[in-house]
C-alpha cells in the first residue's frame, strides 16, 4: 500500500467527516481527489481489506442488534460462513475456537426483523442459531492506529 492508502485506512476510523461531501473532504485532507479516495474504499472492499464504511451507533438506539452463535460442523463451515456473510443484516462474523464456532452480530429495524434472520439462518442450515441478546453494554473503542510493515 502507498502511503495514501495507509492514511485513507488509519485517519478516518473516527470522526468521519458529517459534511454533505464526506468524500470530498476526505480527498482534501489527503491532498487527493474526490474520486480517487472512493475508487480506493471500492477497491478495498472488493479486496476485502474493509467490509464498509458507515456509522457505528450504540446498540439499541437506531434499530435492533443481537449477538449470535452457531456450533457448526467442521466440514460445513465455510459453506455456512459463506451463508451468513451473505446476509445484508449480518457483521462480524467470525470463527471462534469453540465448540459454538460461528459467531456473528444481526441488526435489524427492530427485534421482529432480528428474529426473521436468525430464524431463516436456522432454517437454511438446519442448525440451531443461539440468540444472545446484550444485557449490558459497554463501548469497546475498535479504532487503532494500523501496523504496517
Amino acid at each position: 500500500m502507498d502511503a495514501l492508502e495507509k492514511r485513507l485506512l488509519d485517519d478516518f476510523q473516527r470522526d468521519f467527516p458529517l459534511v454533505p461531501e464526506p468524500y470530498a473532504e476526505i480527498a482534501r485532507r489527503l491532498g487527493t481527489d474526490e474520486a480517487t479516495v472512493i475508487a480506493t474504499l471500492e477497491r478495498f472492499r472488493e479486496a476485502g481489506v474493509i467490509s464498509r464504511v458507515g456509522a457505528v451507533f450504540r446498540p439499541h438506539r437506531a434499530g435492533a442488534s443481537t449477538l449470535a452463535a452457531m456450533a457448526v460442523p467442521e466440514d460445513r463451515l465455510q459453506e455456512v460462513a459463506d451463508l451468513v456473510s451473505a446476509y445484508e443484516a449480518v457483521n462480524h462474523n467470525y470463527e471462534r475456537e469453540h465448540r459454538f464456532n460461528l459467531w456473528f452480530v444481526v441488526t435489524g429495524a427492530d427485534d421482529a426483523a432480528v428474529r426473521a434472520v436468525l430464524d431463516d439462518i436456522a432454517g437454511r442450515t438446519g442448525l440451531e442459531v443461539l440468540d444472545l441478546p446484550m444485557i449490558e453494554d459497554y463501548h469497546l473503542d475498535l479504532g487503532f492506529p494500523l501496523q504496517w510493515t
